[in-house]
């Protein structure tokens, strides 16, 4: 139910509407695309913001477009609401994400090493994440090496809402959310590893402290100002009114501009304020 185009997730999960968010999302697939000519090239980005600034909305629809274009490796979507716990907790990401992986008939040879890891320890599921991506992605790749066309490859990794993934019996939220970072940052960090990693959540302490610790490691794009919500929000309003008229036959004047100003100017900048006020 993680992945993005999961039944549960369904059709109406969070998207951008179109023409909205386009500066970030251009900035995202410049740096999925050519990031690796950056002078200090980085293999994580850390796409964070305010709650309802939009961010699961940009990752699905950096998620879709990717996927359209071949270049989506694999994605995880939590959330602290969803119906299934495997989006609620840490123990299905390396699994999704391998499961995706190996789907990808482009990456020759992946499948058979992987189910051979399987086969010789069933148990693998159960170990340390860290352990699980070591076994499971780093070891295959490695063993790839040279064997196939990288370029025919996907390029990357999407997970979304890393600060909704709770505790389990094992570990508290926090710490499941900083046993991820570590494991995702290492797999990063591994010359084996061909994809780069989309992280999106809010700026909570402890993932905040994790890329303040590492600047080097992620490049961190922040949903403030600089990304002019209130021009986005102002036209998914308008294009939300403008529906709303002609579905009800409503007249032209209908949401006159002062209405709108003032909708966008009580969103302050939040996506969801404007989204519950079109419901």
């Amino acid at each position: 139910g993680a992945l993005h185009d999961s039944a549960e997730r369904g059709p109406h999960a969070p998207k951008c509407h179109p023409e909205t968010r386009t500066a970030v999302q251009r900035d995202i697939m410049s740096w999925i695309r050519h990031g690796k000519e950056d002078n200090a090239p980085r293999r994580v980005l850390w796409l964070s913001g305010p709650a309802g600034s939009g961010k699961t909305a940009i990752a699905g629809t950096l998620a879709d477009e990717c996927y359209k274009t071949g270049s989506l490796a694999a994605s995880f979507f939590f959330s602290a609401f969803a119906g299934s716990a495997n989006r609620r907790v840490k123990k299905p990401l390396i699994s999704t994400l391998v499961y995706r992986l190996i789907q990808h008939k482009s990456i020759g040879g992946l499948k058979e090493e992987v189910l051979t890891v399987i086969e010789d320890d069933p148990g693998v599921f159960e170990r340390h994440m860290d352990q699980q991506i070591e076994e499971l992605v780093l070891k295959p790749f490695r063993k790839l090496a040279g064997r196939s066309n990288r370029r025919d490859w996907p390029s990357v990794i999407i997970v979304d809402g890393l600060d909704e993934c709770q505790g389990d019996s094992e570990c508290s939220g926090s710490d499941a959310q900083k046993e991820i970072l570590y494991t995702l940052s290492r797999a990063g960090a591994d010359p084996a590893f061909p994809f780069r990693i989309i992280i999106a959540s809010r700026p909570e302490p402890v993932i905040r402290h994790f890329f303040s610790n590492s600047p080097s490691l992620a490049l961190n794009i922040f949903l403030d100002d600089k990304y002019e919500p209130d021009a986005d929000i102002r036209l998914f309003l308008n294009a939300m009114f403008s529906d709303i008229r002609r579905r009800f036959n409503l007249p032209s004047t209908w949401a006159s501009k002062d209405v709108v100003d003032l909708l966008v100017d009580e969103a302050s900048g939040q996506f969801i304020y404007a989204a519950t006020v079109i419901r």
